[in-house]
């Protein structure tokens, strides 16, 4: 037995991987794709052999060796399903992962309809992403954004709800008539009388 496995204990440990997190999440996701196409096509393999034994009446699943998946992604398709991956940021992956065998499990799908399936989840993601960026910009410029005291709004506007350049009927009503006479429990309030 060597000493010299037992002498490496005081080097630096090396760094369990040197991949970006864009490289991580795409081999996560397609490696996720690949597996469910296998299981896919597993699937689709029960499912004719079920139909083919009730139709013959005969088993002869013990004696057939398991087949080499026969379905494979085209180069193009792979390619456009990877720029797709990369797009995606790692927080995203997990929950893109759930949303897809969710989906695959809702509608259990040919071998062929699972890719379609994987791109359509990874454009809902790509588009929440793009929802949250947007909402967190609009929080970021509301948070950045001075406030305006009240103090500042009364000196740029003056309200006055009961001053006027519009005439109306009741103005001149009222200006005519005497004041009524009020109870003694009610102080008398008078207008100044407008020239």
């Amino acid at each position: 037995m060597s000493l010299i496995s037992w002498l490496r204990w005081n080097e630096a440990p090396s760094r369990l991987s040197s991949r970006s997190p864009a490289e991580m999440v795409l081999e996560t996701l397609m490696m996720e794709l690949t597996g469910q196409m296998r299981e896919a096509e597993r699937q689709q393999r029960e499912r004719s052999n079920v139909v083919r034994k009730v139709c013959t009446g005969v088993d002869y699943s013990w004696l057939a060796s398991t087949p080499r998946p026969t379905y494979d992604l085209s180069p193009s398709e792979r390619l456009q399903l990877e720029d797709v991956c990369v797009k995606i940021h790692p927080s995203y992956c997990g929950p893109a992962i759930l949303r897809f065998r969710q989906l695959l499990e809702e509608q259990e799908p040919e071998v062929q309809e699972v890719s379609r399936l994987f791109r359509s989840v990874l454009q809902e993601v790509l588009e929440r992403m793009k929802q949250e960026e947007e909402a967190h910009k609009l929080t970021r410029q509301w948070s950045l954004r001075p406030r305006s005291s009240l103090a500042t709004f009364k000196t740029r506007a003056r309200i006055s709800p009961f001053a006027s350049d519009i005439r109306t009927i009741s103005e001149d009503v009222e200006r005519d008539t005497p004041p009524p006479l009020r109870s003694w429990s009610m102080p008398e309030f008078r207008a100044p009388k407008a020239d």
